[in-house]
């Protein structure tokens, strides 16, 4: 049946004119209509072929477009990619290959622009047009020099020193985001600056670390990414719609480590809340490059901030190299102490990774004076010239891991493969 209104439609065309595709079915009517008026002589015998053609076609002419409708719904239907494609998109980037970013918007504030250009590379894409300057008062002075209505908007930017500045820088882009009708906006914070200040340790202080998110949240940020919070629990002072990612950087780490031949490792915790991450950092090693290692702690007591009274060592690390493995290193005071004790205690030789190297005051000087035979620290924070000349500071590429973050994230997909 539908194979005999085919033809008749098909012979319609050639005799009245050009039906189309996408005619409807009323118009396959009207043509069906004057046919039949021409040919008024003939019309009773025609009658039952005329009905056919009327309703035919506009069953076929329908089915037609309802064709073309799903052929055009599935040529705007975004593409989904397979597992392999998400494991191997660093490596295409790196390669030159362009990964799919339609719709994304990558942009850095002043703090680590060096970092912000390498994510942009992995990712395939370039830097978006933004000026973040001062204004002669000192004020900061955002302007966006492209569009970004409708699209996904991630903005790069570290709070570290000058941490008031580059949280200002911060703030004011994620408004400027949400005033140029951005639909989503997600922060990449690689250091998550005042997150030592989590929890009330006396009276009359602030929790500025909660204060940071309320501030963040205000201003209408959507997402946040960070990498190792001194505190997990930073994560909580968000609203539930605000989810933050809060990357292991100590995978880098492992990767560097494993690489190297130590002899007899031991994994030491600098104190007693790093263990955790400590104890993470030897599973990764004995998962990835099956290297049995031990685990110990320094117990220090302070006498104030940035200044520790004693240190006592759980654990042995007799004949051992000796990886120290903590969050941040500020002025390195700690860092210094804690090589002495290794040491004295019958460490071979002395390594430190940290995600976060501030290096603040005279941390460099103490780093080159230390036992320490490498301090390993990534690239979250920009080193400065004189940190750079240290020999004994060796600083890795976390761009890889961000840049997977955020082609998942934008993609729509787990990215707990990461945390791994």
């Amino acid at each position: 049946m539908l194979a005999n209104v085919r033809r008749s439609i098909w012979s319609l065309r050639g005799q009245v004119g050009i039906i189309s595709s996408r005619s409807s079915g009323a118009e396959v009517g009207i043509v069906a209509f004057r046919y039949w008026s021409s040919q008024r002589e003939r019309r009773h015998e025609h009658w039952s072929t005329l009905m056919t053609y009327w309703f035919g076609g506009a069953l076929a002419v329908g089915a037609l477009g309802s064709m073309d409708v799903a052929q055009t719904e599935a040529e705007a239907a975004p593409k989904v990619d397979s597992p392999a494609s998400t494991e191997a998109m660093a490596a295409s980037a790196r390669s030159g290959k362009v990964v799919k970013t339609s719709g994304m918007k990558l942009f850095s504030g002043n703090a680590n622009t060096r970092l912000a250009a390498e994510i942009a590379g992995q990712l395939g894409m370039n830097l978006g047009k933004i000026t973040v300057s001062r204004f002669a008062d000192g004020e900061v002075n955002v302007m966006v020099h492209e569009n970004v209505r409708g699209k996904d908007v991630y903005i790069v930017q570290p709070t570290c020193s000058p941490v008031n500045e580059n949280l200002m820088e911060l703030l004011l882009m994620v408004s400027t985001m949400r005033r140029s009708s951005a639909r989503r906006i997600t922060a990449v914070i690689p250091y998550y600056g005042y997150a030592r200040q989590d929890r009330k340790m006396q009276a009359r202080v602030p929790i500025s670390a909660a204060d940071v998110a309320r501030l963040l949240e205000a201003m209408g940020v959507d997402r946040v990414v960070a990498v190792d919070l001194h505190c997990g629990q930073i994560q909580g002072f968000f609203g539930p719609r605000v989810p933050v990612d809060n990357l292991d950087g100590g995978t880098v780490g492992v990767s560097y480590f494993g690489d190297k031949d130590l002899h007899n490792p031991v994994i030491v915790s600098p104190d007693a809340g790093g263990v955790y991450r400590a104890k993470k950092f030897r599973e990764g090693l004995a998962q990835k490059y099956d290297v049995d290692a031990g685990l110990a702690m320094i117990i220090k007591q302070r006498a104030r901030a940035n200044e520790v009274d004693r240190m006592d060592l759980v654990g042995s690390v007799v004949d051992s190299d000796v990886v120290i493995v903590d969050d941040m290193i500020d002025t390195a005071g700690t860092l210094a102490k804690a090589a002495d004790v290794l040491v004295a205690n019958g460490a071979r030789r002395v390594y430190s990774f940290a995600s976060h190297g501030l290096f603040s005051g005279p941390a460099n000087e103490r780093i080159s004076q230390s036992k320490l035979e490498e301090v390993v620290v990534l690239n979250t924070i920009p080193l400065t010239p004189a940190h750079e000349a240290n020999a004994k500071i060796v600083q890795l590429s976390v761009a890889p891991l961000i840049a997977q973050a955020i082609y998942n994230i934008h993609q729509k997909k787990s990215i707990s493969a990461l945390f791994k």
